[in-house]
This record gives structure tokens, sequence and C-alpha cells, in this order.
């Protein structure tokens, strides 16, 4: 079996921060790669999430027992980004990040300020231009994922110019219920003549395929990538932060259909635990790159994988 290696800058072999830490700031930019394909973390910007509001379902004991995950604001951090998949020459995005704008906090507001504009300087650092991107494929079409196609590259056009935009066929088809979380119709109408809908199992890209896991809305979708014995898990919002995976019954307050997503959650956390697999959650604070594996309380817990000593046979 090929081994998972990390590529993540410059000093990070020197000293890793500890976990802890890395679960109160957004992620920079990481790589690992599995077999010939590499897969690269492109940061476009955070946004802070309220720990009580975003997940209802907890109280304020649950923060006192978990202040490992809040930030010195006392809210969840959460990174905004895209997944760059490469193989050979290839290259494919999933999601595109927010874009090059930003929102305050609101009061009653779940999330607080949100803010992108990183994703392109991100590319660049990987190596890559928008021209090289054959496909931006979406887990979900809420705004936070939309991101950079829904803005015009400098001069006009897409930003994404040779890209197709894959959206999961129920997603697509249901794609009006989305306007309650700020996906506008004037959004979807400039997406439509890129779009090219996608089905469960799909292969979109060597090695890669579609994996509806609806729920957050009602046609979100992972996509798994299989080569060389080893699986990654790109997962999208079916969980917004690590402390879920210990905790799958606990849905996040903007989830189209909590109780499906709960129950898809917990078969998620279940592939996530299986040997060879790791797993990939865009908003994962500074471990968006992780393993499920059980601690000494019995519980599911996430790992970073850069700082787990490799995928196990």
């Amino acid at each position: 079996m090929t081994t998972l290696q990390s590529d993540n800058g410059a000093g990070d072999a020197c000293a890793v921060p500890p976990h802890g830490e890395r679960l109160r700031r957004p992620s920079r930019l990481r790589s690992l790669h599995l077999g010939e394909t590499k897969v690269t973390y492109l940061p476009d910007g955070a946004v802070q999430l309220s720990p009580r509001g975003w997940l209802p379902d907890t109280h304020d004991d649950t923060w006192a027992d978990h202040p490992e995950y809040l930030d010195d604001t006392g809210n969840l951090a959460a990174g905004i980004g895209a997944l760059l998949v490469e193989h050979g020459d290839r290259a494919l995005l999933i999601d595109a990040g927010f874009g090059p704008q930003a929102l305050p906090a609101e009061p009653g507001n779940p999330h607080g300020a949100i803010h992108g504009g990183a994703l392109l300087d991100s590319l660049t650092a990987a190596g890559r231009t928008p021209q090289d991107i054959e496909a931006v494929a979406f887990t979900h079409l809420h705004i936070d994922h939309l991101g950079w196609t829904r803005h015009p590259a400098p001069g006009g056009g897409r930003v994404f110019s040779q890209a197709d935009y894959l959206v999961a066929q129920p997603e697509w088809a249901q794609r009006h219920l989305l306007h309650a979380h700020g996906t506008t119709a004037d959004m979807l109408k400039a997406l439509a003549p890129h779009v090219r809908t996608v089905t469960d199992g799909q292969e979109i890209f060597p090695g890669l395929r579609v994996q509806f896991l609806p729920g957050h809305t009602p046609g979100h979708t992972a996509y798994v990538l299989t080569t060389d014995g080893q699986r990654l898990i790109a997962f999208g919002d079916a969980l917004h932060s690590p402390v879920q995976i210990a905790h799958p019954a606990w849905s996040a307050a903007s989830d189209h259909d909590p109780a499906q997503a709960a129950g898809f959650r917990r078969r998620l956390i279940t592939e996530l635990a299986e040997p060879g697999t790791v797993g990939f959650g865009v908003h994962f604070a500074d471990v968006v790159f992780g393993q499920v594996r059980q601690d000494e309380d019995g519980r599911p817990h996430w790992h970073p994988a850069d700082t787990w000593p490799g995928i196990p046979t």
C-alpha cells in the first residue's frame, strides 16, 4: 500500500502545533498524497460559528466540557475554501469558497462574521491557475461553496473559464429550496449554462466518485477518492466541526432535514473509521484532513492525518 504523505509547507516538519491550538483557528494550505493523486486544501476565508446557535442541540454545559473547540471570541473557528484534486496534468476543484466579499455578524444569526477572497492566491501557491481547472464539483449550492463561480474574473468572464460545474442531480432539481439559505435565483441562473448534473456513484475524475449524502441540503454530495487501496472522503457540510464526530446527533442550524442529516452522518462516521480512510472537512478549523479513531473514552474522535502515523493497512 502506498504511504499517505503530507506536504504542509516549510517549518511544519520541525514543529507541528498542538492539536488543541489547531482547533481554534482556520486552516492554512495543506496537502496530502494518495498514490499518484494529490489533494490540497485551498483557503479562501473564514467564518465564526456560534456554538449554541450553529449546533442548537448543545447546551452551555456542552461547551464548558469542550472549551478546546472555541476560539478567543467563544466561537467555533471554521475555514472556508476548496479542495484541489490533481492527477498528472489534470486538476479539479471540489467547491469554490466564498469569493471576494465579506459580511458582518448580525444579531440572531447562527454564524458570525464571514469573509473570503484568498482562493485564487491559494491556487497560485499550489502551482495552478484557474484555467487549469477542468471542473468544479459542488458538494452543495450554499453561497460559501459557490464562491468564485458566481464572481466575474478581472476584466469579465468566468474565473474558471474551462470548467464544467458538476452538481448532484437531486440538488439541481430542488435548487429552489436553497433560497432560504441565501442562494438566489440570479445566482443559479448564472451557473445554469455551465452545470452538468451527476449521479450517485458516477466517476467524475480518475478515482473520484460521487456519493449522495443528503440532509444538509436535498442533494448534498460527498466525493470519494479511491487509489492504491486508500480512500479519501470529502464530505462537505455533512459535518461542520470535529466535535460532531463523537456526537453525530448534533445537526447544524442550516441543515435542510436535521433527522436525515444525522442518519447519514452516523453512516459517514462509520465509513471514516474504516482502515485506509482519511476524511476532508472543509470547515474543520486547522484539522481539515483527519482520521476517525476510537479514544480511551470509547467514542470516535477526529485525529489530524498529518500528525497520525500513517493509514493502517
